[in-house]
C-alpha cells in the first residue's frame, strides 16, 4: 500500500514534505492496522506482494462467538433476537470508526496541508467529533447489559434512555446540503480533487467517497426504527421488553420527523438566498412565507432552454440555473405564481404538439406525452405552461405534489382537468423533465451553468429505503 500513499507527497510543496511524509506514515500504519484480520500478523520488513486490498467490514455474526455447546442451549428465537441486538451493536463500532476516519484521513490532512481553510472544513465536517462519545456511550451501556451468556436480556430501555442524545443531529442534518454543494465546489480545486482522489483509491476508504462518509450519520439515524422493529419481531410477545421497543420506535420516529422538519426548513431557505430577482417587482412577499420545497427539478422549454422550477408551499418559481463569481444560483423567470391562483391541467397524451427545439430535444410538430399544464387564475399573472414530463412517473410525482400543495392553499381538492384523477403523494422528486411556455418562443442557448441533482431526500426516505417504496422528495433525513 505505500505506493498508494506516497503519491500523496506530489500534491504539496518541497517545503510541506515533512508535513506530507508524517501525514502519510500515519495514513498507511492506520491502513495497515485496519487490513489485518484477527489471529493474523506482518512479519516485521516483509513486503507486500501487490497492492493492499481494498479494507473490508468485519462481518462476523453473533451466534459465530458462541461454541457449539453454549450455542445448543439457546432457542431459534432466541439466537435471531440476539443476532439483532449484536447488529445494532456493530453498527455503532462501524458508525465510530467511520466518524474518526473522516477526521484523521480526511479532515486533518487537509488542514494541515492548507489543502482547504478551517473555515471550510468546519461548514463541510459540521461537529462530526462530538457524535463519537454519544455512540460509544451507547456501546457502553449494551456492553453493561450483556450478560455472562453474552446474551441482552433487556435493551428496550437502554435505548429508550440513549435515544433523546440524537437531536444533536439536528444542526448536522440541516447543514447537509450548504455541505455537500461546498464540497462539489472545492472539488473544482485541482488539489482537493488529487487528494479525494487518492484516498479513494486507497484501502481505508473501501471505496468510498468523502461525501459517502460524511453522510454515513445520516445514513444510521434512518436506519434506528429498522433496527429496532427487527429485535421487537424476534422478542416473544410476553418479553418484558416489547413494551419498552415499541416506546423506543416511536421515540425514534418522532426525533426523525423533528430532524426533518428542521432539515426541510433550512433546505427551503437555502434555495430561496439563491434566488436571483431581475426586477423588484418578481420578489412576491409570499417568499417570505414560505417554509417547505416541495419538489424541484431541471426543466426545458420547447425551445431547449434550460429551467429549474421550484414548487414552495406558497408559490411556483420558474427560474435559469447561472453562475455568478463562481457562485450558482437560479435567475428567476418571469413572475412567481402564488400557488393559491394555480390551476392545474391533466393532458392526455398527443393532445398538443411540441415545436422544435434546441439540439433536437423534441422534433418539430411532434406529438407529446407525459403533458399537463399550470396557469394563474390571477389575470394580471397572464401565465400559462405546459409542461412536458419524461416519462408518467414523474408526471405523477408532478402531479401529486401540484395537487397537494393547491388543496393546502386553496382549502379544497384541487381540480385535475380532463385526466386521470392520481392520489395525492406529497413531497414527490422530479426530474428528467421538460417545459414549454405557450406564450414565448425561446430561441437563445441554454444558460451555462450547474447541473444540480433533484434532491430526493426525506423523513419518508426512511420507509421508502428500507421498505422500497418509490423515492419521494422532501426535505429531511
Amino acid at each position: 500500500c505505500s505506493g498508494n500513499f506516497s503519491s500523496l507527497v506530489n500534491l504539496i510543496s518541497p517545503s510541506k514534505n515533512g508535513a506530507v511524509r508524517r501525514f502519510g506514515q500515519t495514513v498507511q500504519s492506520m491502513s495497515s492496522r485496519d487490513t489485518k484480520s484477527p489471529g493474523m500478523s506482518l512479519k516485521a520488513g516483509s513486503k507486500a506482494s501487490g497492492p493492499t486490498p481494498t479494507k473490508r467490514r468485519n462481518s462476523t455474526l453473533w451466534s459465530e462467538t458462541l461454541d457449539v455447546h453454549q450455542k445448543s442451549t439457546f432457542s431459534t428465537k432466541e439466537i435471531k433476537r440476539q443476532e439483532a441486538i449484536y447488529e445494532l451493536y456493530r453498527g455503532e463500532q462501524d458508525l465510530i470508526e467511520d466518524l474518526q476516519l473522516a477526521r484523521k484521513a480526511y479532515h486533518d490532512p487537509m488542514l494541515k496541508l492548507s489543502i482547504m481553510t478551517e473555515e471550510e472544513l468546519a461548514h463541510i465536517f459540521g461537529d462530526l467529533d462530538a457524535y463519537i462519545p454519544l455512540h460509544e456511550e451507547l456501546l457502553i451501556k449494551l456492553t453493561e447489559g450483556t450478560g455472562p451468556d453474552g446474551t441482552v436480556a433487556q435493551i428496550g430501555q437502554i435505548v429508550i434512555d440513549w435515544l433523546p442524545g440524537l437531536n444533536a443531529y439536528k444542526n448536522y442534518c440541516s447543514n447537509q446540503l450548504a455541505a455537500k454543494a461546498l464540497l462539489d465546489q472545492k472539488k473544482q480545486d485541482r488539489r482537493v480533487q488529487d487528494f479525494l482522489q487518492r484516498c479513494l483509491e486507497s484501502p481505508f476508504s473501501r471505496k468510498l467517497d468523502l461525501w459517502s462518509f460524511l453522510d454515513i450519520p445520516r445514513s444510521r439515524l434512518v436506519k434506528y426504527p429498522l433496527l429496532l422493529r427487527e429485535i421487537l419481531r424476534h422478542t416473544p410477545p410476553d418479553h418484558p421488553d416489547v413494551t419498552s421497543l415499541e416506546t423506543a420506535i416511536t421515540i425514534i420516529q418522532e426525533i426523525l420527523s423533528d430532524i426533518n422538519v428542521r432539515k426541510g426548513e433550512s433546505e427551503c431557505q437555502y434555495y430561496i438566498d439563491k434566488l436571483e430577482f431581475l426586477d423588484d417587482k418578481q420578489r412576491d412577499p409570499l417568499i417570505d412565507n414560505c417554509k417547505t420545497l416541495l419538489c424541484h427539478g431541471e426543466l426545458r422549454n420547447k425551445s431547449g432552454s434550460r429551467l429549474h422550477v421550484f414548487l414552495f408551499s406558497e408559490l411556483l418559481v420558474l427560474t435559469r440555473p447561472v453562475t455568478r463569481n463562481e457562485r450558482s444560483c437560479f435567475q428567476v423567470y418571469r413572475q412567481p405564481i402564488p400557488v393559491r391562483d394555480l390551476t392545474l391541467e391533466d393532458l392526455q397524451d398527443g393532445e398538443i404538439r411540441m415545436g422544435g427545439s434546441f439540439r433536437g430535444a423534441f422534433t418539430n410538430g411532434e406529438k407529446a406525452k407525459n403533458v399537463f399544464r399550470v396557469s394563474s387564475l390571477d389575470p394580471s399573472h397572464g401565465q400559462s405552461h405546459t409542461l412536458h414530463v419524461s416519462d408518467v412517473y414523474h408526471k405523477q410525482q408532478w402531479l401529486n405534489c401540484l395537487r397537494t400543495a393547491m388543496s393546502q392553499q386553496q382549502g379544497a381538492p384541487a381540480r385535475v382537468q380532463r385526466g386521470q384523477n392520481i392520489p395525492a403523494k406529497s413531497h414527490s422528486s422530479v426530474s428528467s423533465a421538460t417545459v414549454c411556455e405557450e406564450e414565448e418562443n425561446e430561441n437563445c442557448p441554454p444558460v451555462s451553468g450547474p447541473k444540480l441533482r433533484p434532491q430526493t431526500l426525506s423523513k419518508t426516505r426512511l420507509d421508502q429505503k428500507l421498505q422500497g417504496s418509490v423515492k419521494r422528495k422532501e426535505t429531511g433525513v
